[in-house]
């Protein structure tokens, strides 16, 4: 089963760092936070990944193009004839990557509908560039396959940004410090879909898959949510950035903590 990645978003909330980079090339912990999402699907067996490329995609090519020189030690003798000597090999050996230019300016919608020729007639999986969680892949494949519907979504709980007030009626009884997980549910990325989906999404540059298609599914009873309750987390803003950096510390950091 192929893995669809939007990478082509300006990631316009985390300037700091997207102004000279797309956002799936913000480093965490040294990485860049694509190639953590991808290390978690590759746990799980799924190395054929579809990059949906736009804001600066030939950031992306160049990394993935030189990869064996971005993480191995290597000898180079410089003459006539350039010969270089690779002294340690990754362990990313048999992921298969295939890049797609979807446009620098087009939604998500017309990005998923572009990766079109390179799917199959089959079930495929879908997630965003930004976000990254120890969500459990086989058991969601399993519940995508259980019934039969066009998609599945995960469904998880981001962590709260701020403190939360306890009432009662309009007397307040205590402050909560943060807590990890709240009640409202998100789309968490980490999607799978039939392809039949693609039968959804128009030939529009300004298709919001989210908006448009995926609504459009939830009103005909075509998606279903599978429930994680373990960690999630997107890179939207800065303070994520540096919380993400920060829990890279953990041993194991908490989205490859796989127990």
């Amino acid at each position: 089963m192929k893995v669809i990645i939007l990478c082509g978003g300006k990631g316009t909330r985390l300037r700091e760092e997207t102004d000279y980079q797309p956002k799936p090339m913000v480093n965490v912990g040294g990485k860049p936070i694509l190639w953590h999402i991808m290390k978690v699907y590759a746990h799980y067996g799924y190395t054929d990944f579809i990059l949906a490329l736009g804001y600066k995609g030939n950031i992306i090519r160049d990394y993935f193009l030189n990869y064996d020189y971005y993480t191995s030690d290597f000898t180079i003798q410089l003459g006539e004839k350039r010969h270089i000597t690779m002294h340690n090999n990754h362990i990313e050996k048999g992921w298969r990557i295939t890049m797609v230019e979807t446009g620098e300016d087009n939604m998500t919608g017309s990005r998923i509908k572009q990766c079109q020729p390179f799917i199959n007639d089959e079930n495929f999986m879908l997630t965003y560039g930004d976000g990254v969680s120890n969500v459990n892949i086989t058991q969601l494949v399993e519940f995508h396959n259980s019934h039969q519907k066009k998609g599945t979504i995960t469904g998880g709980s981001p962590n709260s940004r701020w403190g939360e007030m306890v009432v009662n009626g309009n007397a307040i009884t205590r402050f909560t410090e943060k807590p990890d997980n709240n009640k409202n549910l998100i789309n968490g990325g980490f999607m799978v879909f039939n392809s039949k989906i693609f039968d959804s999404i128009p030939n529009d540059p300004d298709c919001v898959f989210e908006k448009g298609p995926l609504s459009n599914l939830a009103l005909e009873d075509e998606l279903r949510m599978f429930k994680h309750d373990g960690f999630w987390s997107a890179m939207d803003t800065y303070r994520d950035y540096l919380l993400l950096n920060r829990l890279h510390k953990e041993s194991p950091p908490p989205w490859f903590d796989f127990s």
